[in-house]
């Protein structure tokens, strides 16, 4: 078998852009014909996925082994942390779920974490021809280094190079560089093969001089500048820009409601893909009125979220506008707050035990301690109002939810062994089904359903979401291979151009 070969990317910072550089190194090598495997030892997200096999993981590794046109694997991402409060994760270690932990005892905790990551990664190290691994944050956190598992600490278990990636977009882009390599011991700044300039606006022949400075006050070469790039590849959630865009009102027009807890934003992504759509992320009540439909996402605290909405106004909004025919469709936490009530008799969420919800469906949910984790293929079991003519059209997505909803809606897929994971009640919907918009047919359907519903003709779909995703990444791999030395960055890695 070949001798294995490997490249880390690390960051100066966080949101610098490491993880959609890693996406396209993957795909360009994959492109290249290599077996080539993500890599990221622990990762702190809310928006998370489910493998076949149950397991959770982030998202970020699940966008880079499509790149890699391979399944996603909890051994890409052994270790995920979901904040849960400003001051406790969810620690998630091969895609089952361990506790909740402060910053202390996490700390003390993965100091015997080494041993599952080289589990893994000696896994992928005996499958694949090339991995790429990602870092996190800053690895030069100068408080944290020690133990560290994710950044330096991986790379020297992992025995690889280091490429530095550096946003000039924020600003200050030579002084993060040499601060950091500055921060490195010796050793760690062997490591450092080469820097990449990320999310450049202009004429980088002016930015040359600098660049010749940088590599003689450092000793590394700089390896290219990326331009900064318009992309239709989901965002970590905390490097998204995507709050903050101001868009155009098309034909339907729709509110997400931004919860401060949100999580798995990434099932909004898949309407990147329909032109007669446009999507407002909402946090005051004044921003509401004027949409076809309103989307309450997911949650990673539900109850946390609902008791906010209700105190800003926003819960008494959306139902008043219920009745006035507006759409409503929850996902996961947003489908468990459209009930009557969510019961958490063991107040696994914080101090509430009981919390009525939007009323809008005669459903109660109940936390429980266990997580459901699964992946779901089914399809649709009605075609009932904005559901018409979608009855048999085929669903897949994933279930992740603590907790378990009853009643007496009538549900609209197959449902689970306890609990009712899908409901259509009139302009009232909910479902725990992540990623159900990424199903091109049935999404297409939906949405002309509320065309005829506003006196417009139905459009057809062109491609797949599927498609439109490896387009993407297509693209993303283009821009980075025409703005970096790919021939030094393949030397460094150890194989031929």
């Amino acid at each position: 078998m070949k001798e294995h070969k490997n490249l880390m990317v690390q960051g100066t910072a966080s949101s610098v852009g490491k993880s959609l550089i890693t996406t396209a190194l993957c795909r360009l090598i994959y492109k290249k014909g290599y077996s080539v495997c993500p890599f990221k030892s622990q990762n702190m997200a809310l928006n998370s996925y489910i493998t076949e096999n149950g397991l959770e993981m982030g998202r970020a590794q699940v966008v880079q082994a499509e790149a890699c046109g391979i399944k996603p694997e909890v051994y890409m991402n052994p270790i995920l942390l979901k904040p849960t409060s400003n001051r406790k994760s969810q620690v998630i270690l091969n895609g089952r779920v361990v506790e909740n932990m402060g910053a202390v005892k996490y700390s003390e905790y993965k100091e015997g974490l080494k041993k599952e990551i080289l589990k893994n990664y000696d896994y992928i190290k005996s499958n694949y021809d090339i991995s790429i691994i990602e870092g996190a944050g800053s690895p030069v956190e100068i408080n944290l280094t020690k133990g560290d598992i994710v950044n330096m600490g991986m790379a020297h278990m992992a025995d690889s190079p280091v490429i530095l990636v550096a946003d000039i977009d924020r600003g200050g882009v030579f002084a993060s560089v040499v601060g950091t390599m500055t921060l490195f011991t010796p050793e760690e700044r062997a490591r450092v093969k080469g820097i990449v300039i990320n999310k450049f606006r202009g004429d980088v022949k002016i930015l040359e001089p600098g660049l010749r400075q940088l590599e003689e006050i450092i000793g590394v070469p700089v390896l290219g500048v990326v331009p900064h790039t318009k992309l239709d590849i989901e965002d970590e959630d905390g490097v998204t820009d995507k709050f903050k865009r101001k868009t155009t009102d098309k034909d339907i027009k729709v509110s997400v409601i931004k919860l401060k807890h949100m999580s798995n934003f990434t099932d909004l992504d898949a309407f990147n893909l329909y032109e007669d759509v446009s999507i407002k992320y909402v946090d005051r009540v004044e921003d509401l009125g004027n949409e076809d439909m309103i989307i309450i996402p997911g949650s990673k605290s539900t109850i946390a979220d609902l008791k906010e909405l209700k105190e800003i106004g926003i819960a008494e909004k959306i139902v008043k506008l219920s009745k006035s025919g507006t759409i409503i469709f929850g996902i996961c936490g947003g489908y468990q707050m459209l009930g009557g009530k969510i019961e958490d008799p063991e107040k696994l969420e914080g101090d509430v035990s009981e919390i009525s919800g939007l009323g809008l469906l005669d459903l109660t949910t109940t936390m429980e301690r266990s997580k459901n984790t699964l992946q779901y293929h089914g399809e649709i079991l009605t075609d009932d109002g904005l559901f018409e003519g979608l009855y048999g059209k085929p669903i897949k997505g994933y279930e992740i939810h603590q907790g378990v909803t009853n009643g007496k809606e009538k549900g609209i897929f197959l449902d689970g062994e306890k609990y009712i994971n899908g409901v259509i009640k009139n302009n009232i919907i909910g479902c725990y089904i992540h990623g159900i918009f990424d199903n091109t047919e049935f999404t297409r359907g939906f949405l002309n359903n509320i065309r005829m519903q506003k006196g417009l003709d139905g459009i057809d779909a062109t491609i797949s979401f599927e498609e439109f995703k490896e387009k993407e990444y297509d693209k993303l791999a283009k821009v980075v291979e025409e703005s970096v030395d790919m021939e030094k960055l393949y030397e460094i890695i150890g194989i031929s151009h």
